[in-house]
């Protein structure tokens, strides 16, 4: 059995379409792309063998149609689908319409995808399996009074999430009553337009905390490796601005046991193929609760692979097509990486800026990786999200990956579109940063200056 298929359609665009269309260059693999017109002239479109627009007025609309896509598929000769993050990466119908279209999807099992889409299902089956979660198991709450006594019984403050939610949306902490009442009202209504669902959950919220993720790659015969650890602390609006790994200051007795518990996780719900799970760790206690699992690919996954020297792409396609790693797989923990999400956003309020690309000079050097969706010459559209390019440095420690980080940042010239550039070169400057003792709460403090 070859190790690849022969033609892979990359249902997604922008940075990630681009950086899958890098590995199946290298792996010898024909590539069809799906867009919108307004990303006609985005380089993914023309990086790929065969590009097709898509029919839709709204541009999201357009690669969130299922149905489509997977015509487009057919008609392309694809044998295999990858849908990046984002859009329908974690839609389980559009997986199981891949694979009853005779086409292999390159993620893990619909089943899996739906068990952990839904927050909710999601604690209430690690939890089972024995990883901790905050505030013990439960169902949806039906209304704000629900709420409430959910949130006396596990105390205050508390988060209020949306069960289907993703991205940091709806997402409110309640510190008493009438907070909750009012944040349930708001979150229940933001989760219904935003993924049509009003299912809300509390859970206990960790003032002093860190949000560590572990990379799991998921196997036919059932193992459930592990690819370290990754720091997503550093949020603004619950949305990750930069990630490192190692996770700075860690305890090695605690690393054992967050990728322990990230492949019992991955366990209780069969899973196969690339996946990361989350978890909240109290700074105070060392001990740590299960946020979620996302079930594709991760935007921060370059750093891994920087540390790891794997490609792990490379590795969702074999695991797709053969049910197993390539032969050559063979992670060697080494180093240091961050990786930083260039966004145009005013760089104070983190409020979307679109605007025109007239200067686009990417850094380069030892150390320094860039993956972008975008050159000189183009424009940012207020359609999609924000990111722009990631800036990934490593070194051999912590100390040389920030040095190549300074002269990362400072290296990157875009203009005249607004980007948060000010604000990740204040925030690689800052004293917590720099000795990476912080929380979720640094861009706050940061920003606060």
């Amino acid at each position: 059995m070859n190790q690849f298929p022969k033609r892979l359609l990359v249902a997604n665009r922008g940075e990630i379409a681009r950086r899958i269309l890098l590995t199946a260059r290298k792996a010898g693999i024909e590539t069809v792309v799906v867009h919108h017109p307004v990303d006609q002239d985005l380089p993914f479109v023309s990086e790929a063998d065969v590009a097709v627009a898509l029919e839709a007025e709204a541009p999201v609309k357009a690669y969130l149609d299922q149905n489509q896509i997977v015509q487009i598929g057919l008609w392309t000769g694809a044998e295999a689908v990858h849908p990046g993050y984002g859009f329908l990466s974690e839609n389980p119908d559009f997986a199981r319409a891949v694979r009853a279209a005779g086409m292999c999807w390159v993620g893990p099992p619909p089943e899996a995808i739906a068990a952990m889409g839904d927050k909710v299902e999601a604690r209430n089956r690690v939890a089972a399996a024995g990883v901790p979660v905050s505030g013990g198991v439960g169902d949806v709450l039906r209304n704000a009074e629900d709420a409430v006594a959910e949130a006396n019984r596990i105390g205050y403050p508390v988060m209020v999430k949306a069960s289907g939610g993703g991205g940091g949306i709806g997402m409110t902490v309640a510190r008493d009553d009438d907070q909750l009442r009012k944040a349930f009202a708001s979150a229940r209504s933001m989760s219904e337009r935003s993924f049509g669902s009003d299912r809300i959950f509390v859970e206990r919220f960790v003032e002093a905390a860190r949000h560590i993720e572990v990379q799991v790659l998921g196997l036919d015969d059932g193992s459930i490796l592990t690819l370290g650890e990754r720091d997503c602390s550093t949020q603004r609006r619950h949305q990750k601005l930069v990630e490192e790994t190692p996770a700075p200051g860690l305890n090695p007795e605690v690393r054992a046991r967050l990728l322990d518990a990230a492949v019992v996780a991955a366990r209780s719900v069969d899973y196969r193929n690339a996946g990361t799970v989350e978890f909240l760790l109290d700074t105070a206690t060392d001990e740590f609760v299960f946020l979620e699992m996302n079930t594709r690919i991760q935007v921060e996954h370059p750093v891994t692979e920087l540390t790891h020297g794997v490609d792990i792409v490379e590795q969702q396609l074999s695991i797709a097509w053969t049910g197993a790693t390539t032969p050559d797989f063979a992670p060697e923990p080494e180093g240091h990486a961050i990786e930083f999400r260039l966004c145009a956003e005013d760089p104070v309020r983190f409020f979307p800026s679109p605007g025109p690309i007239d200067e686009w000079v990417e850094p380069s050097g030892p150390g320094i990786r860039v993956d972008s969706g975008y050159r000189a010459g183009l424009s940012v559209t207020p359609h999609f999200d924000p990111m722009i390019a990631k800036i990934c440095v490593s070194g051999r420690d912590r100390n040389e990956a920030l040095e190549r980080a300074r002269g990362a940042l400072d290296g990157f010239l875009v203009g005249p579109v607004r980007t948060n550039l000010p604000f990740l070169r204040r925030l690689l400057n800052s004293p917590e940063f720099i000795r990476g003792s912080y929380d979720t709460s640094i861009v706050a403090t940061v920003t606060s200056r």
